[in-house]
């Protein structure tokens, strides 16, 4: 009777093995931008799915601003752009498909892009297909993506920038977005209310909001090295786990934990 309990509890543990190497990974590769351009750029990075099953993943508010290229089965290149994200969403990486790009700061959005997002804000929006005209070349190999990239956001920086919103927006990413917004119009000589008018027509969101998404998102490598406590920028735990579940929908243990690489944005962070 012991042997065949035995047999039979081995037997579902290599069932559930199976089950488990069958569920599909993403590969990723990340490239940190030049100096020269880390004023308009976050990164440049590569996520491949090669499986043959399809990948679900969520994601959540970063402030990032993506621009990348998707690479289907058939060979397709979809250029995509991503707005600012207020509110988790889910995302399904096809079998055998790699998405390649850049993440954006805000500078890139009026000086780079040349545009507004305010509209696409919890969205995205096709490109032309030949944007920049990245070709299928260019996406063959990461490490040419990169230069590729580089020198199109190169050429296309306008060269009248506001000091202004340039100063604002390093040094709301320098703070983490821990400073109020009456000080950072102090600090930049820009009033409050042409700040949140520039930031709700540009971007859709106010100054306020982004910064919130700032100060969660530098939680992400606390969570991530499984401390569950904010270490700053908010003013208790009770605090800390309410912003977290507006954000993801999830727990802070939920995103520590990171079962099956559910959060993305945590797959990628490293282990410190």
């Amino acid at each position: 009777m012991l042997a065949a309990t035995l047999r039979h509890a081995s037997t579902n543990l290599q069932l559930l093995k199976n089950v488990k190497s069958q569920i599909p990974k993403l590969e990723y590769k990340i490239i940190q931008p030049e100096p020269d351009l880390s004023d308009f750029v976050e990164r440049v990075y590569i996520i491949q799915n090669t499986s043959t099953a399809d990948k679900e993943v969520v994601l959540i508010p970063d402030g990032r601003i993506d621009l990348f290229f998707i690479i289907t089965e058939t060979e397709q290149i979809i250029p995509t752009l991503i707005g600012i994200e207020t509110q988790p969403s889910t995302a399904t990486y096809p079998p055998n498909s790699t998405f390649i790009g850049v993440s954006l700061k805000l500078l890139s959005v009026e000086y780079v892009l040349h545009t507004k997002i305010a509209n696409i804000l919890n969205s995205a929006i096709k490109l032309s297909i030949n944007f920049w005209d990245i070709s299928s070349n260019d996406l063959n190999e990461f490490e040419l993506f990169s230069k590729t990239i580089s020198s199109s956001i190169r050429k296309n920086i306008c060269p009248n920038i506001d000091e202004r919103k340039q100063k604002l927006f390093n040094l709301v990413y320098e703070t983490n977005g821990a400073l109020t917004v009456k000080e950072y119009a102090q600090k930049v000589y820009w009033t409050e209310r042409q700040i949140n008018r520039y930031f709700n027509q540009t971007f859709g969101l106010s100054l306020k909001a982004f910064c919130n998404i700032l100060r969660f998102k530098a939680s992400f490598q606390h969570l991530k090295n499984g401390k569950l406590f904010p270490e700053r920028n908010f003013s208790d735990q009770a605090h800390f786990i309410r912003e977290v579940k507006r954000m993801t929908k999830a727990t802070p243990k939920e995103l520590a934990k990171n079962e099956n690489d559910r959060f993305i944005q945590f797959s990628t962070l490293p282990t410190k």
